[in-house]
């Protein structure tokens, strides 16, 4: 990769990088990911993300690591449905799977060694009795016996831990508060835990990349979507489905599926545009809303080149910040701005100018700037006006598609004849709303 393709990729993921700083993110690792031949650049991009100001809960699971325990043991193990009955001989197996899978995890993140990744990181792992559980008890007449589920999350001394800058790793067994310890679903618990900590995203880890109609990788999916997947009885990766749907009904805002094949899977889900995995949301479509001083710096990073072609008029830093209530924006599920229109007042208060309509470059044709021009046209109409015009240089095609009309300089409010830039020679149109 040469010098231009770092500086432009950093570029790219900036957006990202001050969007998820100071959040919280609950990543469950699957006992599969852990067994992986890349679980251990899975790790170092988990502490990068704990570098870049992301408060982390990691949650470890080790299913395959407790069956290979009973292997060796020579002790079978039923299931009932998705979840082991646990008998304490097998919950012994458990604890020491378990703690083994947790050992490896901690010390891969202990590593600083010069030329590494995480070389210089000092990651303060920090774990506990956070989880307190109890016994699933007799269900469909079978004893489940030391299988568990949650009663209680210690939302508070997690947040604590967090707040003082540690990663808090979870393992999936649970303490009822006679001491027992019970087999808990890791994914059970890194859902529960995002809900209590209201955490930005849970991601979960896992051999299974997303989910797929076919051979196609399903990018985004809405949780009506979500749970007509899960009716079909043959629906692939059913308890990835089951854990993002609970998730997200609990207020979780998004969760990730991600693959731990792929190097860089995790870090591509987060920081790129399409991610690579899928992403499960409440409404995962795009939201047009009013802009707010927060917004300034995506909307200068958007205008500016078109500024630096003198498509739009360049506007400072301060001006946006003075003008920022006169701005509507696209935004992206995940946050990145795909476009932005502003509507100024002008001395005759049935006219308003429609300025400043810029669509992010790797979005256009989408519709995005004729639905904010829609939004606008709303905005407008609530307020009083039932006309709108445009000064522009590059971009005259698109009004008349929108039905505008050609104007001349006298058309224009007295106060916008005074302003107009001959030199510029911006042609005029107008239409009413």
């Amino acid at each position: 990769m040469n010098k231009n393709t770092y500086v432009e990729f950093f570029r790219q993921t900036s957006p990202y990088i001050h969007a998820h700083r100071g959040k919280t993110f609950v990543i469950a690792l699957g006992g599969d990911a852990v067994l992986h031949g890349n679980f251990h650049s899975t790790v170092h991009d988990i502490a990068l993300l704990q570098s870049l100001g992301i408060r982390v809960v990691l949650v470890h699971g080790a299913r395959p690591q407790i069956d290979k325990r009973l292997q060796l043991s020579d002790i079978e193990s039923e299931f009932h449905g998705s979840k082991r009955i646990t008998s304490a001989e097998i919950m012994a197996c458990v604890k020491e799977a378990v703690g083994s899978t947790r050992l490896q995890i901690e010390s891969e993140l202990s590593m600083g060694l010069p030329n590494s990744p995480m070389h210089g990181a000092q990651i303060r792992v920090i774990g506990g009795n956070f989880i307190t559980a109890k016994p699933v008890g007799i269900r469909d007449g079978i004893d489940f016996q030391r299988s568990g589920e949650i009663r209680r999350i210690n939302a508070l001394a997690i947040e604590q831990q967090l707040a003082d800058g540690a990663l808090v790793l979870m393992s999936p067994v649970g303490f009822s508060p006679t001491g027992e310890a019970f087999n808990l679903s890791h994914q059970e618990v890194a859902a529960q835990t995002a809900i209590a900590l209201n955490a930005e995203k849970l991601i979960l880890v896992s051999e299974a990349e997303g989910i797929f109609n076919g051979p196609e990788l399903l990018r985004n999916l809405s949780l009506p979507e979500v749970q007509d997947l899960m009716s079909k009885s043959d629906a692939p990766e059913q308890q990835l489905l089951d854990c993002a749907y609970r998730a997200c009904r609990n207020g979780v805002d998004r969760v990730h599926l991600v693959g731990c094949a792929e190097d860089g899977g995790l870090l591509s889900e987060l920081f790129t545009r399409d991610g690579s995995g899928t992403l499960v949301m409440k409404d995962y479509s795009e939201v047009i809303r009013p802009a707010t001083i927060d917004d300034v710096g995506g909307i200068l990073n958007l205008i500016a080149p078109l500024e630096d072609q003198q498509i739009l008029v360049k506007r400072s830093r301060e001006l946006l910040e003075t003008e920022i209530s006169r701005f509507m924006l696209v935004v992206h599920p995940e946050g990145l701005l795909l476009g932005c229109a502003a509507l100024y007042p002008t001395s005759d208060q049935s006219v308003g100018e429609l300025a400043c309509v810029a669509t992010h470059p790797e979005f256009h044709g989408q519709g995005i700037a004729s639905r904010l021009f829609d939004a606008i046209a709303d905005n407008a109409q609530q307020n009083g006006v039932n006309k709108l015009f445009v000064l522009t240089t590059q971009t005259a095609h698109w009004f008349l598609e929108k039905g505008f009309i050609e104007a001349e300089v006298n058309d224009l409010p007295a106060q916008k004849q005074s302003l107009y830039n001959y030199q510029r020679n911006s042609r005029i149109f107008s239409k009413a709303i």
